[in-house]
């Protein structure tokens, strides 16, 4: 039975929740319409086309990545940010591959884009993780991207089953928060604390005037 009164965001929605379902690059216009009872000419009236469509999912998870980050991020420096922010994606991603996919060299268009301005509040989240660190201006561009790929590569992997071997992966996990802590440390200078552990375990669980390209990150 066709819907009656669906909205642009109903439509973003339900893509995204089949991009989770059936992963992000088979979503078509057809199967979305299917799965919203309309017949697909319906759609046009929400999104210009798929890739139009796939750029809202992008934004859309961008922007749900953002709200995540901030709440764990909340009253929380240093090493406890640093695993808060780890543990954030990493849950968002086991709980939406498909839609995470879509951020994954999406373009912005403008700074009035929904992907830029939600990108922007995620950047300006992982610096503010990093000042508590100490790291200089010239450095924030290379500690961003560094772990952004750290939390990505692992996300992702074990979003796919990347991990088939006997050592448990929250162990690496947890490994991995304290590798990138000490490294971060010794970029900003400041004393790594030897043997200190992150806190609790983190199972599935001054933003630049001039902020450089998102994708670049």
């Amino acid at each position: 039975m066709p819907r009656a009164g669906l909205t642009t965001d109903q439509v973003v929605a339900a893509a995204a929740a089949l991009a989770d379902e059936i992963g992000f690059n088979a979503i078509t216009l057809a199967e979305l319409a299917d799965r919203l009872g309309v017949k697909p000419p319906a759609l046009y009236k929400h999104v210009d086309s798929l890739a139009d469509l796939q750029h809202r999912i992008a934004a859309l998870a961008m922007s749900e990545f953002g709200d995540a980050a901030g709440d764990a991020l909340q009253g929380k420096a240093g090493l406890d940010a640093l695993t808060a922010l780890f543990a954030a994606l990493r849950s968002y991603v086991e709980r939406h591959p498909g839609r995470y996919s879509a951020t994954i060299g999406a373009q912005f268009h403008g700074e009035d884009d929904p992907l830029f301005i939600a990108g922007l509040r995620m950047i300006t989240s992982i610096r503010a993780v990093l000042s508590g660190y100490g790291i200089k201006p010239d450095d924030l561009d290379h500690a961003i991207r560094t772990l952004r790929c750290t939390l990505h590569g692992f996300a992702v992997l074990q979003a796919v089953d990347g991990f088939q071997w006997s050592n448990d992966p929250d162990e690496s996990f947890t490994w991995m928060i304290k590798f990138a802590d000490a490294g971060l440390r010794a970029t900003g200078g400041q004393p790594t604390i030897p043997g200190r552990a992150t806190s609790g375990s983190p199972r599935r669980p001054d933003a630049a005037q001039s902020p450089p390209p998102l994708q670049r990150k």
